[in-house]
């Protein structure tokens, strides 16, 4: 196999070497002979000033003519420490090298920028899967790679996704648990959810098959984690009204009708109001468009069919659990009430 590469070994270079043992005997340092070589064939910028109503750089450099050949590093000088003027060239040598006209390096060691784009359909968790099995295979010794970017960090994210997932459902849990006093109310929350997320893969296998382009990446992994706050707050209105009637005296049932009667405008004019914003990354091209579109799409599949199927999910799952609470609830009355009898 004939390697190929983008630039020429051959491209001629000159390598400059510091004699460390005679900058020291001068009483100098290496910082200052090399500040002095930068100054004079290179450039540096020390000041600015004013004129005409603008600022302008100062910048020090030897002129062109004083810096065409090796010969004249002869007529540039170092103060040592001595207070004597010393020329440059007898700390440094230049030797002629040759190699690659530019060495791109990543975390110091030396380094090709590789940049795989995914086929229509392929998601970049398999894409990186790939890539990792066969540069285990493939990659002779001493030879290493390492992903930048985004791909970078979804690898150092790992199962960090479900993890979010499942704090997220905890933290939600936790909170209504306090908010209804009963740690079986939140149920019905939470168990709302899953109708939402299934409308958000549902979208997104669609505008796959479609050809957009759109995989389970890691924007469809944000829509994820906001929906849950979305749909959690739609299915908290109808869940918070009817456990207000339902103390009131009113049945569970009764209750639960009562609740997503009174509670479908806002969600409706919410949930649209949403929906209808999230049509211009649906529906954006261009530059960075896979990833609007992955957002819009994501969250616009979750909003629509969790609303329009959690209207009628979220009231039956407020009369399931509040009937296990009503139950829970006597029992331990009754167990009080003997215990106290007995007292």
């Amino acid at each position: 196999m004939v390697a190929q590469t983008t630039f020429n070994p051959n491209f001629p270079q000159k390598l400059v070497q510091a004699d460390v043992a005679k900058i020291k005997e001068a009483g100098i340092t290496l910082s200052t002979v090399m500040s002095t070589l930068q100054v004079y064939i290179g450039s540096m910028y020390i000041s600015n000033f004013n004129l005409y109503g603008k600022q302008f750089r100062v910048m020090i450099q030897a002129a062109p003519q004083y810096r065409t050949k090796v010969e004249d590093l002869n007529g540039i000088y170092v103060q040592t420490g001595s207070g004597e003027m010393a020329p440059i060239t007898e700390f440094i040598s230049v030797t002629d090298i040759t190699g690659p006209q530019s060495i791109s390096r990543f975390n110091l060691y030396t380094s090709m920028d590789v940049t795989v784009i995914p086929a229509p359909g392929t998601s970049t968790g398999d894409l990186i899967k790939t890539i990792q099995e066969m540069a285990a295979s493939d990659l002779p010794d001493g030879y290493s790679y390492e992903f930048f970017g985004i791909s970078r960090e979804e690898v150092a994210s790992g199962g960090q996704t479900t993890l979010i997932f499942l704090l997220c459902l905890i933290f939600i849990y936790l909170l209504l648990s306090a908010l209804y006093e009963s740690y079986i109310l939140p149920l019905s929350v939470l168990f709302s959810l899953p109708i939402g997320l299934a409308g958000l893969y549902l979208f997104v296998f669609i505008a796959m098959m479609a050809g957009t382009g759109i995989v389970n990446n890691t924007y469809v992994q944000i829509s994820l984690i906001m929906l849950i706050g979305l749909l959690s707050k739609n299915a908290i209105l109808i869940v918070e009204y009817a456990i207000q009637r339902h103390q009131q005296g009113m049945g569970v049932v009764e209750a639960a009708i009562e609740g997503a009667l009174a509670r479908l405008r806002p969600i409706l004019m919410i949930s649209f109001a949403f929906i209808f914003g999230l049509m211009p990354l649906a529906f954006s091209s261009g530059t960075g468009a896979v990833g609007n579109k992955s957002i819009g799409i994501s969250a616009i599949g979750g909003m629509l069919v969790g609303t329009l199927f959690g209207i009628l999910v979220i009231p039956s799952l407020y009369i399931i659990f509040q009937t296990l609470q009503n139950r829970f609830s006597k029992s331990g009355k009754e167990e009080n009430s003997h215990e106290t009898q007995q007292a």
